[in-house]
């Protein structure tokens, strides 16, 4: 058996992507080429959208616009690589170019756990504290929560993925997905439980906390918002908050799908469909969803594409 390690500079794995004919491949890559666009469309235009209209400085948009910023990096975390791997017929990559996609996927998708839950945060207060908002809610409040976002979800799992990549790697190299991720602890070597069991804590951790945090914020909003008097006033609350539950539902669903049971009850297939959902088909919907439920960013988009 031949070992692969990192202190050979012709070390690369083998991800097997979506198998099918050179026909089908070249298919799936006009395909996520149209997303990817999309994609990188929808969310450039809340940013734009946010930015030159003045109506949009608020707490609220501002952390939206940083979240599309941020859909724009996890998502082009994945799919170019894939976009290349389609039309390869070797499919490799190499060592350093699987750790780096490796780190950043896992990195960029817990940043966007943290945002997610200081988006859930913001709207807590807009509803339930609307009297001490502007006073809690700063921008320099906003300004650090999103920057602890960033460097929070950046150290999440430095350290753990700087250990596997200093472990030996040995076998057929072969990753059965379209990109670098826990597969990768597979083609060990020398098992480490320890290494192993880290990751998956690290992982299930903020999972679990925020989605507990969101669920306690939401019901604290659900409460104030029933004992709102007027039907118009309910209404404006519920579109405040329902884009967002919607976004959460869907990445997190997802992602507790995957993650939050053991990865041997689902098949590679199941693996590839589940982390296209949340890192490839969110990213393309939640623009999509943030602005068919919001009036005051349907304008701002509006005007934007007026210019």
């Amino acid at each position: 058996m031949k070992t692969y390690n990192n202190s050979s500079t012709t070390t690369d794995f083998i991800l097997l992507g979506f198998p099918c004919t050179r026909e089908g491949q070249v298919l799936l890559f006009v395909l996520f080429t149209v997303v990817y666009l999309l994609t990188l469309m929808a969310n450039g235009s809340i940013i734009c959208a946010v930015r030159w209209d003045q109506r949009l400085h608020t707490p609220m948009y501002i952390l939206l616009a940083n979240f599309s910023f941020l859909e724009i990096w996890y998502v082009t975390s994945t799919v170019p690589n894939m976009l290349a791997n389609f039309l390869s017929d070797t499919k490799v990559i190499s060592f350093s170019g699987c750790f780096v996609q490796f780190y950043f996927f896992f990195s960029l998708g817990s940043t966007e756990c943290f945002f997610l839950g200081i988006m859930a945060f913001d709207r807590y207060l807009a509803i339930c504290q609307p009297l001490h908002y502007l006073t809690v809610m700063t921008g320099r409040l906003c300004t650090n929560l999103v920057i602890s976002c960033w460097v929070l979800g950046f150290l999440w799992y430095l350290s753990p993925i700087i250990v596997i990549s200093q472990m030996s790697f040995c076998g057929s190299r072969i990753i059965d997905h379209f990109l670098c991720d826990l597969g990768l602890l597979a083609l060990i070597c020398k098992k480490v439980p320890v290494v192993e069991l880290v990751f998956s804590i690290l992982i299930i951790l903020p999972i679990i906390t925020l989605v507990l945090f969101m669920m306690v914020s939401y019901a604290l909003v659900l409460r104030a918002v029933l004992k709102v008097p007027s039907a118009a006033g309910k209404r404006k609350a519920f579109s405040t908050c329902g884009s967002h539950l919607v976004v959460v539902s869907l990445f997190y669903g997802s992602v507790l799908v995957m993650y939050g049971s053991p990865t041997s009850k689902h098949g590679a297939e199941m693996q590839k469909i589940l982390t296209l959902f949340y890192s490839v088909v969110t990213p393309l919907l939640n623009p999509i969803i943030y602005s068919l439920r919001n009036k005051d960013m349907k304008k701002a988009l509006q005007k934007f594409l007026e210019i």
